[in-house]
């Protein structure tokens, strides 16, 4: 299992963020928004992107899409449904 983050910081500040907070996993710049249009988290007239998220399966098929991320309840969220997938539970 993969988990990727994604933000429109530049590589030297998302990398210096994520070892400041020891995240798990990679957190990856989007500079020009392109993903960020595409998966529908950039907004027009702010310049912070909207916290969405999806569980994408092993096939890159979308699983359970989340769009409206909120931070502190999310990672139960997404690991509840991955126990109700039956993903990562070998």
């Amino acid at each position: 299992m993969n988990v990727v983050g994604v933000s429109f910081d530049t590589p030297e500040a998302n990398k210096k963020w994520a070892e400041k907070n020891e995240l798990p996993f990679k957190l990856l710049s989007d500079r020009e928004k392109t993903l960020a249009k595409q998966v529908g988290a950039a907004r027009a007239m702010i310049p912070l992107p909207k916290r969405i998220s999806y569980l994408i399966g092993a096939d890159g098929l979308v699983l359970v899409a989340y769009p409206d991320v909120s931070p502190g309840e999310h990672a139960a969220e997404v690991l509840g449904d991955l126990e109700r997938l039956g993903i990562g539970s070998d």
